[in-house]
């Protein structure tokens, strides 16, 4: 049967007309359901003027809200009563009294997460993956009941498969092992990998924000979060995965700069909520796991773990990075390898230096993502106007999510897996750990040069990356070549799913 040129025409212009009408349902519902102007405004022309090529995108970046995770946790609240409560109460029973110039801090943190900010927390500062890795294998190796571990990515190469051979050495031991990674991050980790782990009883699961063949085509709502849990009582967190390349030994991206923290004290259960609730979701199972608090009152930190993802009611993470940032008085330095800021945490930046705070961001000089790299540039003017200093990290590749910011009497400072861009603060699951001192209430505690804070390591370790980065020249753009600007503006346009 042959098909006339005619009928061929005649059923082309039925489906242009079919995909353009489609289009404009998809336009509309961006126009409903996307969170920011700029982002509906992008979605919907280009939904309408570009079909063809803007529907797909559009299904696979287009949105930006998580169902069924929040319903997912209720269901299981509701069946395991009892054990909520006694976990929350273990963990409000350590709620710290903050003073009163920072009460609105504590409400707006319990409010958001419903946990607190709670005392007799210890935390270790590590810096890249030879202080990081080391830390990580002893907290499995102490292991004698179970081991929670969770990463976005996780390769199987040298690095890899030394986690892998102490995790069934332990499992070997009759030590209960749980491995969350993420359906997108860890998608090239090979099966024999996972069935190595399986053949020794490690339970292995992965994070999809779907079910079925939908889940290979949705990229957003990564599971961006990096937690270890050694029998409730050992957390580690921070920006690393598992992988060589934390190591340095990518030879494109050289070596590789980071941030991560080792954990005691209640904020461990609060990382042990956030792995569960994950697990949960991915598995529908609850773990059994001890909520006994390992309480040294010695140790002297008070902290708040702060676990945000797309499933929120509210958008958590852009609203407590905000007040961080509108709190900051005399100093904010904020370490990220990626910086495409949404309008209101780029305008808190800009009125944080107007009124004389030390704003300083350090962005890696070495780019993994070329399109998230390049947006950055765009930024330049609006931060050269308001005198907000730019240093690029100069050595390799810095990955790290490290924020500080201060005040006359106290000074806040956070390690997590939250990048300064969109992503991270509305389409990621993330987690940062943050750490608040005041020195009217602790014996002058930021002055104690002999037995240094949490915060005072942080400032250190910031000091000695602004060292080896080098402070920008704003006005350097200007420069730049037309068909580099264009390229800036244009992948800001993207900013909304970079």
């Amino acid at each position: 049967m042959v098909i006339s040129t005619a009928t061929l025409l005649s059923l082309f212009s039925t489906l242009s007309v079919l995909i353009h009408l489609l289009g404009i349902v998809n336009a509309a519902h961006a126009v409903l359901y996307v969170q920011s102007s700029r982002g509906a405004i992008a979605w919907s022309l280009s939904l309408i003027t570009l079909p063809w090529v803007s529907i797909p995108l559009y299904w696979i970046l287009g949105k930006n809200k998580f169902k069924g995770y929040s319903e997912a946790l209720q269901r299981a609240y509701k069946e395991h009563q009892g054990l909520v409560r006694h976990a929350y109460g273990n963990i409000l029973a350590l709620a710290a009294t903050l003073p009163d110039e920072l009460a609105t801090i504590g409400q707006l943190a319990e409010t958001l997460t419903a946990l607190p900010f709670t005392s007799h927390n210890d935390i270790l500062l590590l810096v890249n993956g030879a202080q990081t890795y080391p830390k990580m294998l002893a907290a499995i190796a102490s292991a004698t009941d179970y081991i929670l571990l969770q990463s976005y990515i996780l390769h199987d190469d040298d690095i890899g498969n030394i986690f892998k051979a102490a995790l069934i050495a332990k499992a070997k031991e009759g030590v209960r092992i749980y491995l969350l990674t993420d359906g997108i991050g860890s998608r090239k980790l090979p099966r024999t990998y996972l069935n190595a782990l399986r053949q020794h009883g490690i339970v292995v699961n992965s994070f999809r924000s779907t079910k079925g063949i939908r889940s290979r085509f949705q990229v957003n709502f990564r599971n961006h979060r990096k937690i270890l849990i050694a029998d409730g009582k050992i957390g580690l967190v921070g920006g690393l995965n598992i992988g060589d390349e934390y190591l340095g030994k990518d030879p494109k991206l050289g070596d590789w700069r980071d941030t991560h923290i080792q954990v005691k004290g209640p904020v461990v259960q609060c990382l042990q909520k956030s792995f569960l609730s994950d697990w949960y979701w991915a598995t529908k199972d609850m773990l059994e796991v001890s909520w006994v608090i390992d309480t040294d009152k010695r140790n002297r930190h008070t902290a708040f773990v702060l676990a945000t993802g797309p499933a929120d009611p509210i958008p958590t993470c852009t609203l407590f990075f905000l007040e961080l940032i509108n709190r900051a008085q005399t100093r904010l330095w904020i370490a990220s390898p990626y910086f495409v800021p949404s309008a209101s945490v780029l305008n808190a930046l800009k009125l944080a230096a107007i009124r004389g705070v030390d704003v300083r961001i350090i962005l890696p000089n070495r780019p993994d993502h070329y399109l998230v790299y390049l947006c950055s540039f765009s930024y330049y003017e609006e931060l050269q106007k308001t005198g907000i200093r730019l240093y690029r990290y100069q050595p390799g590749f810095m990955h790290q999510k490290v924020i500080l910011c201060d005040g006359e009497t106290f000074a806040i400072a956070g390690v997590g897996t939250v990048n300064l861009d969109n992503r991270s603060f509305v389409l990621n699951f993330e987690v940062m750990t943050f750490a608040i001192d005041w020195t009217a209430h602790q014996g002058n505690s930021l002055q104690n040069k002999n037995h240094p804070t949490f915060i005072q390591n942080v400032e250190k370790m910031l000091l000695d990356d602004f060292k080896v980065s080098r402070l920008i020249d704003l006005s350097s753009y200007q420069k730049k070549s037309f068909g580099f600007k264009l390229a800036a503006r244009v992948s800001r346009l993207l900013a909304p799913v970079l």
